[in-house]
């Protein structure tokens, strides 16, 4: 299964969807093809050869809630935007941990989230940071926007660069 660029009507990048979405979103009039790579995928039907084609863009303009702005705090998330290295010792980081516990009152969102290894994780426990000595190596904040996501991407593929550069 390949990764499609869907763009809103503004050529505005909105998310990665499979090859198949893509397809069923031209084949239904939703979308059009903007890109097709030299080598793309050819769906086959009984009467229809579609091809994959790497791009495509919304025919009627989708509103992007600000809530959805800001993505959801997850484990993988937070690895990804502290680029997997744990934020007091520089190490790779396998978990995350909270700057103030959540037993002394810390929320669970991004300003007090942060990647951290297994070892710091658990000698840090409920503690405060004044508590051990240790300082941050960055402030915790929440990705800028909503296409973070596609910024980090490690194999981009050629034909989205315009318009992910255009979106940061």
């Amino acid at each position: 299964m390949e990764r499609v660029l869907l763009l809103n009507a503004t050529f505005e990048p909105l998310a990665l969807v499979s090859d198949r979405r893509a397809v069923v979103l031209v084949l239904a009039g939703r979308a059009e093809p903007v890109a097709f790579r030299e080598d793309c995928a050819v769906f086959h039907s009984a009467s229809l050869n579609v091809d994959v084609p790497s791009i495509v863009r919304l025919a009627h303009m989708v509103r992007i809630p600000r809530w959805a702005r800001t993505p959801p705090v997850t484990r993988r998330s937070v690895l990804r935007r502290d680029g997997g290295l744990c934020v007091y010792c520089s190490e790779p980081a396998d978990t995350i941990d909270h700057v103030i516990p959540r037993s002394r009152g810390g929320t669970h969102d991004w300003s007090n989230v942060v990647a951290a290894c297994k070892r710091d994780n658990l000698t840090k426990a409920d503690q405060l940071l004044s508590e051990l000595g240790w300082t941050l190596r960055v402030k915790p904040a929440p990705p800028d926007g909503y296409l973070w996501r596609l910024r980090h991407l490690s194999d981009v593929d050629p034909l989205w660069e315009p318009y992910l550069a255009a979106a940061s």
